[in-house]
């Protein structure tokens, strides 16, 4: 009896100390499993017969991920020296709990559920004498795993060669993607099979100033798919520093997809020093496609905010000298007498204007002046600066000095002018792809900025990365967005980066990276367009890493009516532009259209003033990938809820419940619809405004058509 008694007072120790995150020896191969809080999904983890790391995970007993390797190859002229993937033992498992609720700085929501379940499994390759550890987060929304180097003396400085981390596809799912490329994320989304993808691959791309294809099975994250039962899966990246971008490369015979990292000038895929870790690998699961949308599965996989004092960091709305020069009614250059640029010697005095020049100092006031006449916060002036006749196309390196601006723009009256209106001017740093140069010049224009009082900048990456060989999304240029940032910060700037490398949840460490591009944003519909269903899509996707500055707000469908010269079409109705500054979550948002192109429908426009940036809670009402997206917000710090919806190509009847209203609170709803007969081709710019009484018992039924789409203000009465 005292034996046993001993043997079950042992049993009961060990599974205290796993609740409490004890180590425990592994044994064997054995299986490990690690279940998601609420128990819907499950992880197994095990060592195949030659020691090497695989894991599986299901979701309410459907098979998600089949049986998928982990691990490495380094670059190596021993080949088993190379090999991190075969040939581990288990040295020790712990297993852990956490479960937390963070503000973030800005957000979809006031606070944020951090609530998983963690395996950490350390692996040694006895005949190499080092070791390789995994880390498993498990959530109720998905998985989080990522790889930990610890220093050896057979691990110290390495360079990755390939990552092989596999997700092997349980069915032929469909999904929304875009192909691999190591420099542009700007493309139209394809639907497919997964068995598709290498047909429609080379159809499923256009041009770019700068792409380097990655291969004819290659697509990028955020992937969004759904299986034939019903389940919507998602694979992604989180904190991606010090380390690649991941594409994601797909064998069609196993559906099998493998991490593809990109590569340096040199054709490496990372140069590493331990201890150092990877970039989470994410797959988010749900049977309803509105927790994909809902999920913080990325920013809790971040590190919390590392800047103390926040309190300068605030949302906006902005107007500016942007969109005529993209419809090309306006120009960034100031002449047409210089073929070439040479800084330090051209005397901009004394060339002849072209006349076109955008960022003038009289068109400028006049952005200034509709900001503040319309409570909006900030103006962006694009093509401010020297420079501009030779930017693109030259692969320059001293291409702008961000310092000074052109004669026809006085710097100092215009931000006098604007901070006289309770208007700030947002900077703007296009580098040309130059990284050099700019980080050269980085401290002296963000004191530029300082002295006149200016707290955001827009830089932008067009074109081929100097140094020559470097890619947008390497290891070395994420180093240099996040150097960017954090530079940015000592000088109390948010930035708002294009080009860059598409959001792994960096904003919740460095919240002052307040917006990104990294898509195929509102600009494409004044040239190469847009896809009708694109909205739809984008926050299943390029949405799941941060915000986009995506610039909605165009009221003017025709372009030709804005410069004669452009015949494109934007594939919209005006209300699903409204819509977008809802299901288009961003803390930075632009009113993109020029002022009087607004003065002709100033009753829509109420919705873009009185539409908030920040907010204490979001619901998805309706979602489903590439055909709608319905979405509520509740203003920060206010009772006022906005609705959003945007709609793809087929029409249909929007119902929604308004039951996430206060009980027993009235709110005057204002409702901004399409017109009967309206869609993106036909009478885009009509519309139906209509206001009524409503409370949380109401329900709404909106029709929607081609492109189209609705908005609803909802203020507490």
């Amino acid at each position: 009896m005292k034996s046993l008694r001993k043997l079950l007072l042992l049993a009961l120790l060990a599974v205290s100390g796993l609740c409490q995150g004890a180590s425990l020896p592994a044994k064997d191969n054995g299986k490990q499993t690690l279940t998601s809080p609420d128990g819907h999904l499950t992880m197994h983890f095990f060592l195949s017969t030659n020691g090497r790391p695989t894991y599986d995970l299901s979701y309410k007993g459907k098979a998600v991920i089949k049986p998928s390797f982990l691990g490495l190859e380094l670059k190596s002229g021993d080949k088993n020296f190379s090999d991190l993937q075969t040939g581990f033992t288990l040295d020790n498992t712990k297993t852990s709990s956490f479960d937390e609720t963070w503000k973030p700085v800005w957000g979809e929501t006031r606070t944020i559920r951090n609530h998983y379940n963690e395996l950490f499994v350390s692996l040694k390759q006895e005949k190499n004498q080092r070791g390789l550890n995994i880390r498993f987060r498990l959530y109720n929304d998905g998985l989080g795993l990522r790889y930990e180097f610890p220093l050896s003396p057979n691990l110290n400085y390495f360079t990755i060669k390939e990552e092989h981390t596999q997700f092997a596809m349980a069915a032929d799912n469909t999904a929304w993607w875009i192909p691999g490329d190591y420099d542009t994320q700007e493309y139209n989304y394809t639907k497919s099979k997964l068995t598709e993808i290498p047909v429609k691959w080379p159809h499923s791309f256009d041009g770019n100033a700068s792409q380097t294809l990655a291969g004819p099975t290659c697509v990028q994250t955020s992937l969004q798919m759904k299986s034939p039962d019903g389940l919507y899966i998602n694979l992604h990246e989180a904190a991606l520093v010090d380390y690649s971008c991941m594409h994601l490369n797909l064998d069609p015979k196993t559906l099998t997809f493998e991490s593809w990292l990109t590569p340096d000038a040199r054709g490496d895929k990372g140069a590493l020093q331990a201890p150092c870790t990877s970039p989470w690998r994410t797959i988010m699961v749900s049977d309803d496609a509105r927790n994909i949308l809902a999920s913080n599965l990325i920013l809790n996989l971040n590190e919390p905010c590392k800047i103390k004092d926040t309190s300068w960091i605030k949302p906006t709305k902005f107007v500016g000298v942007w969109w005529e020069m993209i419809t090309g009614k306006s120009q960034w250059s100031y002449t047409n007498d210089l073929i070439s640029v040479q800084l330090d010697s051209i005397d901009y005095t004394k060339v002849k204007p072209h006349g076109h020049h955008g960022a003038n100092t009289e068109n400028v006031k006049r952005y200034i002046d509709f900001a503040a006449d319309n409570g909006i916060g900030a103006v962006l002036v694009e093509g401010w600066n020297i420079g501009w006749e030779d930017w693109f196309g030259h692969e320059k390196d001293y291409v702008f000095d961000f310092v000074t601006p052109y004669p026809d723009f006085d710097i100092k009256y215009l931000n006098e002018y604007a901070h006289s209106k309770g208007v700030k001017i947002i900077m703007h740093h296009e580098t040309s792809a130059s990284v050099r140069n700019y980080e050269r010049h980085m401290e002296a224009a963000y004191s530029l900025m300082n002295k006149y009082g200016y707290d955001a900048v827009k830089s932008g990456y067009v074109g081929n990365i100097l140094p020559r060989g470097e890619h947008h999304y390497g290891q070395w240029m994420n180093n240099h967005y996040l150097y960017a940032i954090k530079e940015a910060a000592k000088h109390h700037i948010m930035i708002d980066a294009h080009e860059a490398v598409r959001p792994t949840g960096l904003c919740r460490t460095w919240p002052n990276l307040i917006g990104n591009e990294a898509a195929r944003g509102m600009e494409y519909d004044a040239g190469a367009g847009l896809s009708v269903n694109h909205t739809t899509i984008l926050p299943f996707t390029r949405l799941q890493g941060g915000p986009m500055d995506f610039t909605p707000g165009i009221f003017c469908m025709d372009l030709s009516k804005v410069n004669p010269n452009n015949h494109n079409h934007v594939h919209s109705t005006l209300c699903r532009q409204l819509a977008l500054y809802v299901t288009m979550y961003s803390p930075l948002q632009m009113a993109a259209d020029l002022p009087e192109n607004y003065a002709k429908y100033m009753d829509a426009f109420q919705f873009i003033k009185d539409v908030a940036v920040d907010w204490d809670d979001s619901r998805y009402l309706e979602a489903e990938p590439g055909s709608y997206i319905t979405a509520a917000r509740k203003a920060k710090g206010s009772a006022n809820w906005f609705v959003g919806s945007t709609n793809g190509e087929t029409p249909r009847t929007s119902v929604i419940r308004l039951d996430f209203l206060d009980k027993g609170r009235k709110y005057k709803a204002t409702i901004y619809q399409d017109a009967e007969g309206c869609d993106w081709q036909h009478n885009p710019e009509h519309y139906v405004i209509s206001t009524k009484t409503v409370t949380n018992k109401t329900v709404l039924k909106i029709h929607t058509g081609n492109g189209g789409g609705y908005a609803v203000s909802l203020i507490a009465e």
